[in-house]
């Protein structure tokens, strides 16, 4: 008698003879198994494969229309290759050669004609065991697939909220609302998309952006917090916020770390080369730096600090193309001004599609420099 697990098993036989599918089916019912379909015809094993989704086929080898060795070739392209189908064939060839051929086309065992009563329902229930073995790991693999997909979006969401939290702390030292690493993060990813950078690379610059002044959590209150003008020597010392991030966010393997660590070390050079840490020039400069650069800037001049006054919308638009390839990259200025006046232009003329088209193709050729400092 088969075991439990066994008795809704789905069999399959194809055979010609209708005195073997008789015995056969027969052989199986007084068994235990009841979920039989037998057929003559070959010709139909491909409908009754796809209506009954077997877990045993027993085939006879030599029949009209098709043989056993065709019909094997037939169901390999409904069978997945992880799939475990096993295949009986039923021969009066005991032939090596045939033998040999049917391992070869995906049968698992023989039975040999006239076939034995008990060696039949001894192979068929082996090979369900093994059928229901692989469909039981299987249904655990998927499951801890599940497991393992669902920890790595935990392990994901943590890491995210860490950097979040990270960020806001250092931005809760000089801006208690914490919007300006909103805002920042906000306007970076319009440039990005006007840039017409990937959507993956969208969320890096979105997450990293707001990771620009984790340094500041380095910089001393009296420095950081004072109402007005820098000396020399404090402005020394707060430009170190610059290298102090990139320490913080440095020799990490996540891409987002490792563009947040280059954000924060490159978002106040310039593009004529007299920014700093490094005064780097041009497209030395990371990308991302280059974008942040303009958002950090432009969120700066029209919201209030320690230091100054928020200065009007019309006089910080006028700083920024004042300062289009000298302290920014002139691309991601136009960037910046077809984002802050989008929704008030009309369609763009041929030119202004031509001009974006090049802009792109600039910034596919351009390499993303995303090193840090060492």
């Amino acid at each position: 008698m088969p075991d439990n697990i066994s008795f809704d098993a789905k069999i399959l036989i194809i055979d010609d003879q209708e005195t073997n599918l008789h015995l056969l089916k027969s052989l199986l019912k007084r068994s235990g198994y009841n979920n039989i379909v037998a057929i003559s015809d070959p010709r139909e094993a491909l409908y009754s494969f796809t209506m009954l989704q077997p877990d045993i086929i027993m085939l006879d080898l030599m029949m009209p229309y098709l043989s056993g060795f065709e019909v094997m070739e037939l169901l390999k392209l409904q069978v997945d290759p992880d799939d475990y189908m096993p295949i009986i064939v039923l021969t009066a060839d005991v032939t090596s050669g045939a033998k040999h051929r049917a391992l070869t086309a995906g049968a698992q065992d023989f039975l040999t004609k006239p076939l034995d009563t008990a060696e039949v329902l001894l192979r068929v229930n082996n090979l369900l065991r093994t059928r229901f073995l692989h469909l039981m790991l299987a249904e655990q693999k998927h499951k801890l697939e599940e497991t393992v997909a669902e920890r790595t979006a935990e392990l994901h969401a943590a890491h995210i909220e860490v950097l979040e939290r990270l960020a806001i702390a250092a931005e809760y030292r000089d801006d208690q609302t914490g919007q300006h690493i909103r805002r920042v993060s906000t306007t970076s990813v319009l440039l990005s998309q006007t840039l017409g950078m990937a959507d993956g690379a969208l969320e890096l610059i979105r997450r990293a952006s707001e990771l620009h002044d984790v340094g500041k959590i380095g910089i001393p209150d009296d420095i950081l917090l004072k109402p007005g003008k820098l000396t020399t020597s404090e402005f020394g010392v707060m430009k170190t916020h610059t290298t102090i991030g990139a320490r913080i966010l440095s020799g990490a393997h996540s891409d987002l770390v490792r563009m947040a660590s280059s954000v924060a070390y490159t978002h106040h050079e310039r593009w004529d080369g007299t920014g700093y840490p490094c005064g780097l020039c041009e497209e030395a400069i990371p990308l991302e730096g280059r974008i942040v650069a303009i958002a950090d800037v432009f969120d700066a001049l029209t919201h209030s600090r320690p230091y100054k006054e928020a200065w009007p919308l019309e006089k910080a638009l006028a700083e920024i193309k004042s300062q289009s390839g000298r302290q920014f990259d002139p691309i991601v200025v136009e960037a910046f001004f077809d984002v802050h006046e989008q929704a008030l232009l009309p369609p763009p003329a041929a030119s202004q599609v031509r001009r974006k088209t090049m802009r792109t193709t600039r910034l596919l050729n351009l390499e993303c420099n995303t090193e840090v400092l060492k």
